[in-house]
Protein backbone atom coordinates (compact mmCIF):
# COMPACT_ATOMS: atom_id res chain seq x y z
CA UNK A 1 0.00 0.00 0.00
CA UNK A 2 2.73 2.33 0.90
CA UNK A 3 5.49 1.51 -1.87
CA UNK A 4 4.97 3.64 -3.99
CA UNK A 5 5.07 6.24 -1.33
CA UNK A 6 8.38 5.34 -0.01
CA UNK A 7 10.11 4.73 -3.52
CA UNK A 8 8.79 8.32 -4.16
CA UNK A 9 10.01 9.47 -1.08
CA UNK A 10 13.40 8.02 -1.83
CA UNK A 11 13.64 9.42 -5.33
CA UNK A 12 13.34 12.79 -4.00
CA UNK A 13 15.81 12.35 -0.98
CA UNK A 14 18.20 11.14 -3.49
CA UNK A 15 17.57 14.14 -6.28
CA UNK A 16 15.74 16.97 -5.18
CA UNK A 17 17.29 16.99 -1.80
CA UNK A 18 20.65 15.28 -2.74
CA UNK A 19 21.40 13.33 0.21
CA UNK A 20 23.94 10.93 0.51
CA UNK A 21 23.09 7.49 0.59
CA UNK A 22 23.56 7.00 3.91
CA UNK A 23 20.86 9.36 4.90
CA UNK A 24 18.77 7.97 2.51
CA UNK A 25 18.46 4.62 4.17
CA UNK A 26 18.11 5.84 7.45
CA UNK A 27 15.05 8.29 6.31
CA UNK A 28 13.68 4.76 4.43
CA UNK A 29 14.12 3.28 7.74
CA UNK A 30 12.44 5.51 9.80
CA UNK A 31 9.17 5.52 7.44
CA UNK A 32 9.50 1.54 7.59
CA UNK A 33 8.90 1.97 11.70
CA UNK A 34 5.54 4.16 10.93
CA UNK A 35 4.54 1.67 8.29
CA UNK A 36 5.01 -1.04 10.87
CA UNK A 37 3.28 0.97 13.71
CA UNK A 38 0.15 1.53 11.48
CA UNK A 39 0.31 -2.33 10.77
CA UNK A 40 0.74 -3.66 14.21
CA UNK A 41 -2.38 -1.44 15.30
CA UNK A 42 -4.13 -2.37 12.51
CA UNK A 43 -4.74 1.58 11.96
CA UNK A 44 -3.07 1.11 8.25
CA UNK A 45 -3.90 4.55 6.39
CA UNK A 46 -2.86 5.73 3.37
CA UNK A 47 -0.35 9.32 3.72
CA UNK A 48 -3.98 11.08 3.42
CA UNK A 49 -5.46 9.47 5.83
CA UNK A 50 -2.77 9.89 8.55
CA UNK A 51 -3.69 12.82 11.31
CA UNK A 52 -1.40 14.30 13.78
CA UNK A 53 -3.16 12.23 16.65
CA UNK A 54 -1.39 8.65 14.85
CA UNK A 55 1.52 10.46 14.91
CA UNK A 56 1.56 11.37 18.04
CA UNK A 57 0.55 7.41 18.75
CA UNK A 58 3.49 6.05 16.78
CA UNK A 59 6.36 8.38 19.01
CA UNK A 60 4.70 7.06 22.34
CA UNK A 61 5.12 3.85 20.37
CA UNK A 62 8.51 3.54 19.43
CA UNK A 63 9.27 5.37 23.09
CA UNK A 64 7.85 2.30 24.78
CA UNK A 65 10.47 0.46 22.48
CA UNK A 66 13.39 1.80 24.19
CA UNK A 67 14.39 3.85 21.42
CA UNK A 68 16.53 7.15 22.59
CA UNK A 69 15.32 10.54 22.82
CA UNK A 70 17.98 11.33 19.97
CA UNK A 71 16.93 8.92 17.46
CA UNK A 72 13.05 9.64 18.21
CA UNK A 73 14.11 13.60 17.45
CA UNK A 74 15.81 11.96 14.64
CA UNK A 75 12.76 10.02 13.34
CA UNK A 76 10.50 12.67 13.67
CA UNK A 77 12.42 14.90 11.43
CA UNK A 78 12.26 11.83 8.84
CA UNK A 79 8.25 12.48 9.06
CA UNK A 80 8.62 16.54 8.46
CA UNK A 81 10.44 15.67 5.58
CA UNK A 82 8.42 12.76 4.18
CA UNK A 83 4.74 14.97 4.78
CA UNK A 84 6.97 18.02 3.55
CA UNK A 85 7.28 15.59 0.25
CA UNK A 86 4.05 14.77 0.35
CA UNK A 87 2.67 17.90 0.51
CA UNK A 88 4.98 18.82 -2.64
CA UNK A 89 3.50 15.89 -4.59
CA UNK A 90 -0.27 16.94 -3.35
CA UNK A 91 -0.70 13.45 -2.21
CA UNK A 92 -1.72 15.46 0.91
CA UNK A 93 -3.50 18.81 1.24
CA UNK A 94 -2.46 19.56 5.11
CA UNK A 95 0.82 18.34 7.11
CA UNK A 96 -0.60 15.56 10.01
CA UNK A 97 3.14 16.45 11.30
CA UNK A 98 3.14 20.51 11.46
CA UNK A 99 2.73 20.24 15.37
CA UNK A 100 4.44 17.48 15.93
CA UNK A 101 7.44 17.95 18.47
CA UNK A 102 10.38 15.78 19.50
CA UNK A 103 11.73 15.16 22.75
CA UNK A 104 14.05 18.02 23.84
CA UNK A 105 17.43 17.38 23.91
CA UNK A 106 20.30 18.34 26.05
CA UNK A 107 23.31 19.27 23.73
CA UNK A 108 26.04 16.65 24.82
CA UNK A 109 29.42 18.21 24.69
CA UNK A 110 31.66 15.30 22.97
CA UNK A 111 34.93 13.98 24.33
CA UNK A 112 38.07 15.39 22.91
CA UNK A 113 41.87 14.72 23.37
CA UNK A 114 44.68 16.78 24.38
CA UNK A 115 47.08 17.87 21.81
CA UNK A 116 49.54 15.66 23.80
CA UNK A 117 46.95 12.80 23.31
CA UNK A 118 46.99 13.03 19.96
CA UNK A 119 50.62 13.21 19.54
CA UNK A 120 50.88 9.96 21.78
CA UNK A 121 47.93 8.20 19.56
CA UNK A 122 49.90 8.74 16.55
CA UNK A 123 53.31 7.95 17.25
CA UNK A 124 52.30 4.49 18.23
CA UNK A 125 52.14 3.85 14.18
CA UNK A 126 55.00 1.32 13.38
CA UNK A 127 56.42 3.28 10.58
CA UNK A 128 58.59 0.10 9.60
CA UNK A 129 55.35 -1.60 8.08
CA UNK A 130 53.59 -0.08 5.19
CA UNK A 131 50.34 -0.21 7.13
CA UNK A 132 51.69 1.72 9.90
CA UNK A 133 52.79 4.26 7.25
CA UNK A 134 49.78 4.24 6.16
CA UNK A 135 47.62 4.57 9.46
CA UNK A 136 49.95 7.37 10.78
CA UNK A 137 48.76 9.53 7.47
CA UNK A 138 45.43 8.72 7.93
CA UNK A 139 45.34 10.57 11.35
CA UNK A 140 47.52 13.17 10.67
CA UNK A 141 45.00 13.69 8.10
CA UNK A 142 41.93 13.56 10.30
CA UNK A 143 43.41 15.86 12.50
CA UNK A 144 44.64 17.90 10.21
CA UNK A 145 41.42 18.85 8.27
CA UNK A 146 38.91 18.28 10.85
CA UNK A 147 37.02 15.29 8.47
CA UNK A 148 34.26 13.14 9.34
CA UNK A 149 35.45 9.23 8.84
CA UNK A 150 33.07 9.31 5.55
CA UNK A 151 34.73 11.97 4.06
CA UNK A 152 38.44 10.50 4.71
CA UNK A 153 37.48 6.79 3.11
CA UNK A 154 35.83 8.60 0.49
CA UNK A 155 38.76 10.91 -0.14
CA UNK A 156 40.18 10.59 -3.96
CA UNK A 157 44.01 11.82 -4.96
CA UNK A 158 42.23 14.24 -7.68
CA UNK A 159 41.54 15.90 -4.69
CA UNK A 160 44.55 16.47 -3.27
CA UNK A 161 46.36 20.37 -4.38
CA UNK A 162 49.13 19.59 -1.49
CA UNK A 163 51.54 22.43 -3.05
CA UNK A 164 48.90 24.79 -2.16
CA UNK A 165 48.10 23.24 1.28
CA UNK A 166 44.32 22.25 0.41
CA UNK A 167 42.32 18.84 -0.19
CA UNK A 168 38.81 19.03 -1.77
CA UNK A 169 35.93 17.35 0.61
CA UNK A 170 33.01 15.56 -0.62
CA UNK A 171 30.51 16.45 2.74
CA UNK A 172 26.91 15.39 3.50
CA UNK A 173 24.62 15.90 1.11
CA UNK A 174 27.60 16.09 -1.47
CA UNK A 175 28.40 19.25 -0.80
CA UNK A 176 32.24 19.91 -1.93
CA UNK A 177 34.31 22.63 0.38
CA UNK A 178 37.91 23.21 0.36
CA UNK A 179 39.72 22.91 3.93
CA UNK A 180 43.51 23.69 4.33
CA UNK A 181 45.91 20.57 5.32
CA UNK A 182 48.86 21.27 7.52
CA UNK A 183 52.44 20.20 6.86
CA UNK A 184 53.00 17.53 8.36
CA UNK A 185 49.77 15.79 6.76
CA UNK A 186 51.11 16.54 3.31
CA UNK A 187 54.62 15.51 4.26
CA UNK A 188 53.35 12.19 5.18
CA UNK A 189 50.38 11.69 2.61
CA UNK A 190 53.36 12.32 -0.01
CA UNK A 191 55.71 9.38 1.72
CA UNK A 192 52.49 7.29 1.21
CA UNK A 193 51.18 7.95 -1.76
CA UNK A 194 54.93 7.83 -3.34
CA UNK A 195 55.82 4.98 -1.62
CA UNK A 196 53.74 2.42 -0.04
CA UNK A 197 50.57 2.78 -2.52
CA UNK A 198 52.26 2.28 -5.64
CA UNK A 199 52.91 -1.28 -4.10
CA UNK A 200 49.25 -1.98 -3.84
CA UNK A 201 47.20 -4.01 -6.24
CA UNK A 202 44.78 -1.49 -7.06
CA UNK A 203 41.32 -3.19 -8.15
CA UNK A 204 38.96 -1.54 -10.75
CA UNK A 205 37.05 1.39 -9.60
CA UNK A 206 39.37 1.95 -6.68
CA UNK A 207 42.29 3.66 -8.38
CA UNK A 208 41.03 7.28 -7.47
CA UNK A 209 40.83 6.47 -3.56
CA UNK A 210 43.89 7.95 -1.28
CA UNK A 211 43.41 5.06 1.62
CA UNK A 212 43.63 1.72 0.38
CA UNK A 213 43.61 -1.72 2.03
CA UNK A 214 46.09 -4.96 1.48
CA UNK A 215 43.47 -6.22 -1.19
CA UNK A 216 43.44 -2.61 -3.18
CA UNK A 217 40.21 -1.84 -2.17
CA UNK A 218 39.19 1.69 -0.01
CA UNK A 219 39.18 1.31 3.53
CA UNK A 220 35.62 1.06 5.41
CA UNK A 221 34.51 3.29 8.14
CA UNK A 222 34.96 0.52 10.53
CA UNK A 223 38.36 0.01 9.66
CA UNK A 224 39.35 3.70 10.66
CA UNK A 225 37.34 2.86 14.15
CA UNK A 226 39.82 -0.41 14.60
CA UNK A 227 42.43 1.34 13.90
CA UNK A 228 42.14 4.30 16.25
CA UNK A 229 41.07 2.15 18.94
CA UNK A 230 44.06 -0.41 18.71
CA UNK A 231 46.40 3.02 18.99
CA UNK A 232 44.45 4.48 22.02
CA UNK A 233 44.94 1.25 23.64
CA UNK A 234 48.41 0.92 23.04
CA UNK A 235 49.10 4.79 24.16
CA UNK A 236 47.50 4.11 27.45
CA UNK A 237 44.66 6.19 26.41
CA UNK A 238 41.24 5.11 28.18
CA UNK A 239 38.93 7.47 26.78
CA UNK A 240 36.29 6.52 24.77
CA UNK A 241 37.07 7.68 21.43
CA UNK A 242 36.69 6.95 17.87
CA UNK A 243 37.70 8.76 14.27
CA UNK A 244 34.69 11.33 15.39
CA UNK A 245 36.81 12.50 18.57
CA UNK A 246 39.95 13.73 15.92
CA UNK A 247 37.17 15.96 14.34
CA UNK A 248 35.86 17.50 17.93
CA UNK A 249 39.57 17.67 18.98
CA UNK A 250 40.52 19.86 15.39
CA UNK A 251 37.86 22.12 16.42
CA UNK A 252 38.34 22.04 20.27
CA UNK A 253 41.58 23.26 19.37
CA UNK A 254 40.89 25.77 17.24
CA UNK A 255 38.19 27.80 19.36
CA UNK A 256 40.56 27.71 22.39
CA UNK A 257 43.47 28.97 20.34
CA UNK A 258 41.15 32.13 19.14
CA UNK A 259 39.85 30.95 15.53
CA UNK A 260 37.19 32.55 14.25
CA UNK A 261 33.72 30.74 14.25
CA UNK A 262 32.54 31.49 10.84
CA UNK A 263 35.55 29.90 9.65
CA UNK A 264 35.65 26.70 11.75
CA UNK A 265 31.99 26.27 10.52
CA UNK A 266 33.47 26.36 7.08
CA UNK A 267 36.51 23.89 7.77
CA UNK A 268 33.99 21.75 9.35
CA UNK A 269 31.22 21.63 6.93
CA UNK A 270 28.25 22.39 9.07
CA UNK A 271 25.65 23.77 7.39
CA UNK A 272 24.27 26.01 10.44
CA UNK A 273 26.43 28.07 12.52
CA UNK A 274 24.38 26.97 15.79
CA UNK A 275 25.72 23.25 14.81
CA UNK A 276 29.54 24.92 15.43
CA UNK A 277 28.78 26.72 18.57
CA UNK A 278 28.92 23.45 20.79
CA UNK A 279 32.42 24.41 20.85
CA UNK A 280 32.34 27.53 22.22
CA UNK A 281 30.52 25.76 25.29
CA UNK A 282 33.48 23.69 25.10
CA UNK A 283 36.07 26.51 25.32
CA UNK A 284 34.72 28.09 28.23
CA UNK A 285 35.26 24.29 29.78
CA UNK A 286 38.55 24.70 29.00
CA UNK A 287 38.71 28.35 30.19
CA UNK A 288 37.29 27.41 33.31
CA UNK A 289 39.71 24.39 33.30
CA UNK A 290 42.53 26.87 33.39
CA UNK A 291 41.08 29.34 36.13
CA UNK A 292 40.90 26.34 38.27
CA UNK A 293 44.41 25.22 37.66
CA UNK A 294 46.41 28.16 37.49
CA UNK A 295 43.90 30.88 39.53
CA UNK A 296 45.00 31.39 43.11
CA UNK A 297 41.51 32.19 43.94
CA UNK A 298 40.33 29.36 42.13
CA UNK A 299 42.78 26.88 43.77
CA UNK A 300 41.47 27.55 47.41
Amino acid sequence: MWEPYKKGFVAYLRLEKSLAENSVEAYSRDLEKLTQFLQSTGKMKQPEGIVLKDLQEFVQWIAELGISDRSQARIISGLHTFFGYCIDENIVRADPSELLEAPKLKRALPDTLSFEEIEKIIKENDLSTPEGTRNKTILETLYSCGLRVTELVTLRRSHLYTETGFIRVIGKGDKERLVPIGREAVKYLNIYLETIRPHIPVQPGFEDFVFLNRRGKKLTRIMIFYIIRDLAAKAGITKTISPHTFRHSFATHLVEGGADLRAVQEMLGHESITTTEIYTHLDREFLRDTLHRFHPGFRK
